[in-house]
């Protein structure tokens, strides 16, 4: 299928489904009480999507779920209390989902630390939020995947992915002594991708893939609320970079375009597909990372589905 070229930088997330009747379809988005995440579910739930609205509380997920109700009184939701920095609380989640069968999941939630602060695991906290969070979280939804086939996972990612060149497995995730903000976050958002293009290696011959997506840059999301000096940045140049709802429309495109049914393992940026880092193209680390969180995760869970570990 071609791709379409009519979507840009300056593309919406209703633009992109404008037209579109997602009806019958179920989809889990992270991290949606605010920025993109939020504008991400308000427009799939106003094409017609069941949206799983997913959020660190179940307060907060009653709430975003009250807002797009104000806007699409007729929107299908379902709030989940879902906190990523907790292995118990992403299998009560899960065990929550009140649907068979998920036709895309979105991994928005992201985090960005000024200090080194553990996740319930003791894992540093972009990291583990960001990619084992998001890890157990999708390997646990596969059945529910696998049914909905085609089905498709969306890694928010970003183009701090570059920064490091490479994922260094033997000081990942950082600890305390050697935290640095800016590396723990490309260490996270490189790791997104990877587990997209590995995920899709893994899965696709069961009717699963995944992109991963660079959203637009310092865009006003609730991503820095940890972080001063990072939202006082964010703040000084809004003026110069995408909206929320423009934000959102590569995050939209991945999830629902026909054209990329059966398409995964690729990176796209303002609707298109995009190059991405060396480090990311290394199948060999994508392998080694997923074996490496797995054991982790495994380490921990006790109710882990044999039928996950797939080679």
């Amino acid at each position: 299928r071609r791709m379409s070229t009519a979507f840009g930088a300056r593309t919406t997330a209703d633009a992109v489904l404008r037209g579109r009747d997602l009806s019958g379809q179920n989809m889990l988005v992270t991290g949606c009480n605010a920025g993109i995440g939020f504008e991400t579910a308000r427009a799939l739930a106003a094409h017609g999507a069941h949206v799983i609205v997913a959020c660190r509380t179940l307060d907060k997920a009653n709430e975003t779920s009250d807002r797009i109700r104000v806007a699409h009184p007729r929107a299908e939701l379902s709030p989940l209390a879902l906190d990523l920095g907790s292995f118990e609380c992403i299998r009560q989640a899960v065990s929550s989902v009140p649907v068979g069968a998920l036709h895309a999941l979105i991994c928005n939630a992201g985090l960005y630390m000024d200090e080194f602060e553990p996740t319930v695991e003791g894992l540093e906290s972009t990291v583990g939020v960001c990619h084992y969070g998001h890890f157990l979280l999708t390997t646990l939804l596969v059945d529910k995947l696998r049914r909905a086939a085609p089905a498709r996972v969306v890694m928010v990612a970003s183009e701090s992915h570059r920064y490091p060149a490479r994922l260094d497995l033997e000081h990942f995730p950082l600890e305390a002594h050697n935290f640095k903000a800016l590396t723990a976050y490309g260490q996270a958002k490189l790791a997104n991708v990877l587990f997209a293009n590995e995920l899709t290696r893994r899965y696709r011959d069961v009717g699963i893939v995944a992109n991963s997506v660079h959203p637009g840059s310092m865009i006003g999301t609730s991503i820095f609320r940890n972080s001063l000096p990072a939202k006082l940045f964010a703040l000084a140049v809004r003026p110069f970079t995408k909206s929320i709802e423009q934000g959102a429309a590569t995050t939209v495109y991945c999830a629902t375009a026909s054209e990329l049914t059966n398409t995964g393992g690729q990176y796209f940026r303002d609707c298109k597909p995009h190059s991405m880092s060396r480090g990311a193209r290394d199948a060999e680390v994508a392998k080694r990372l997923w074996l490496r969180t797995q054991e982790f995760v495994e380490a921990r869970e006790t109710h882990w589905p044999a039928s996950h570990l797939r080679s």
